[in-house]
């Protein structure tokens, strides 16, 4: 499959293409259809941990080392990371390092 440039903020959970950025964006990469599907499903991930975390969060005597909740957001986001620097530009990759 071919690869396409897209540009990627995580904080939003955004893929764009080349023709709709507008400069918010904070890494650029390489990637085919398959693989933006992927990062696409790792942000609805996201999305759903910070929800549970967010519930977590009213809970005041649970503490962050003792958090399933916690656990899920912090691997998804490592694995988003992951697969950034895996298809990053060398800047996207410098960054993440």
């Amino acid at each position: 499959m071919e690869k396409k440039t897209y540009y990627i903020s995580v904080g939003a959970g955004e893929i764009l293409e080349p023709e709709d950025v507008t400069g918010n964006f904070e890494f650029e990469i390489s990637a085919t259809e398959e693989e933006v599907d992927k990062l696409q499903e790792l942000f609805e991930d996201k999305e759903i941990d910070e929800e549970d975390t967010a519930v977590r969060a009213l809970t005041p005597y649970r503490e962050y080392h003792n958090d399933p909740e916690n656990d899920a957001y912090d691997w998804t986001l490592v694995e988003i990371y992951k697969m950034l620097h895996e298809l990053g530009t060398p800047d996207t990759r410098k960054h993440i390092e």
